[in-house]
């Protein structure tokens, strides 16, 4: 018996072993992914760099950079008491002015867009337990179409001046977050109460924006048009600076509550008897990936298809723990929207295509390996 006994003790250590080591070889393969995705980053961010009527190397894009940041902490001064387009335009010579005037702003704002878009749709499929879940599918992007539309064909904005579509699209944004907040608090915030309260307004923000179109002069409907097509080509430092804000503010939120996320894909029973407050944690994940969004497309327009497409990529490759899945969808969403982006520029140059019609074809061979793949169920 005591020879059984101890069979049986070693054969469970065994076992245990076992598990333990093929953890750490998929904790290990996590990792390995979300550092592949920031070197395909940097890969990419290298050869977009280099695209533009004045041909400038990789190296050489890389060595400008490089030797830029120290001359930029030495005149920071100057830059505060200045700005940072009337520091370069004085002291860079014109390849330099073409990379950190031109080019770097609107590579930096794809990759802030892309991890934006990429973390704000993984945490809105989390909290509604619907991998369909995105922005967009949610109404938000359609509420930020209606400010921006009011903002053009109007004129009518809360501000007014030149950041009048941005502060319209950001409000707006907002309002119809909160409105899915105040429904969801009325009606107990459940994934469905949340899902058919965005479609509710997706479909709501949409009719009022084509009825602006509808009665609006053609130049202006013209102007909404491509606003709602996406475009990384408004970058600038200053709208940089405060999408960072924006990012740097929600993100970290959203990675404290990543345990929580997990917890609500097992149930809300079972996460409410792990000690989740399950509630608190919907409301306040959702208005995090909000304000994200908002801040993002207020600056860009309409990017679909980023917030869904990346989370689906990463969570059939490291699967669904949004301790990893978090950041591993942030950084491939900015490889993707840099690629997408990099591919608007190229494909029929000199004409730059709207990134948002690249990003929206991407989605078609996903949806379409998810319908034919044999495996039903990844989440």
């Amino acid at each position: 018996m005591k020879m059984a006994s101890s069979a049986e003790t070693k054969t469970g250590m065994e076992k245990r072993a076992e598990i333990k080591a093929r953890y750490k070889k998929f904790i290990g393969r996590k990792i390995i992914f979300i550092l592949s995705s920031l070197v395909l980053i940097f890969i990419i961010a290298g050869v977009a760099a280099t695209l533009g009527s004045f041909p400038i190397s990789v190296i050489a894009v890389y060595s400008i950079i490089w030797h830029g940041i120290p001359e930029i902490f030495h005149n920071a001064g100057f830059i505060m008491s200045h700005g940072f387009k009337e520091f370069y335009q004085t002291y860079f010579t014109t390849e330099e002015i073409i990379i950190w005037g031109l080019r770097l702003p609107r590579i930096i704002m794809g990759i802030l867009a892309g991890i934006g878009l990429a973390i704000a749709g993984t945490t809105m499929q989390g909290v509604v337990r619907n991998p369909l879940a995105s922005p967009y599918t949610l109404g938000i992007a359609s509420a930020a179409s209606f400010g921006a539309t009011l903002a053009i064909i109007l004129g009518a904005g809360f501000v007014t001046g030149k950041y009048i579509i941005i502060v319209n699209a950001f409000v707006f944004a907002l309002l119809s977050s909160f409105i899915i907040y105040g429904l969801s608090r009325y009606k107990s915030a459940t994934p469905e109460t949340m899902i058919l309260a965005g479609i509710a307004l997706m479909y709501l923000f949409s009719a009022m924006t084509g009825i602006l179109q509808y009665f609006g002069e053609a130049e202006a409907v013209k102007e909404v048009v491509f606003w709602m097509f996406g475009s990384l080509g408004r970058a600038s430092w200053d709208k940089l600076s405060l999408m960072s804000v924006i990012i740097a503010f929600c993100i970290p939120l959203i990675m404290l509550k990543s345990w929580d996320l997990n917890a609500l894909g097992v149930g809300d029973e079972r996460a409410k008897s792990l000690g989740v407050n399950v509630e608190q944690t919907r409301i306040v994940c959702f208005v995090l990936a909000s304000l994200v969004t908002a801040g993002i497309i207020c600056f860009t327009g309409t990017i679909g298809f980023i917030g869904l497409v990346s989370p689906h990529m990463c969570r059939m490759v490291i699967g669904g723990d949004n301790r990893y899945l978090i950041p591993a969808s942030g950084l491939f969403g900015a490889a993707l929207l840099l690629g997408a982006d990099t591919i608007a520029r190229t494909i029929v140059a000199p004409v730059i295509l709207p990134v948002g019609l690249i990003t929206s074809f991407m989605g078609v061979p996903l949806f379409l390996y998810l319908i034919m793949r044999k495996r039903k169920e990844y989440w």
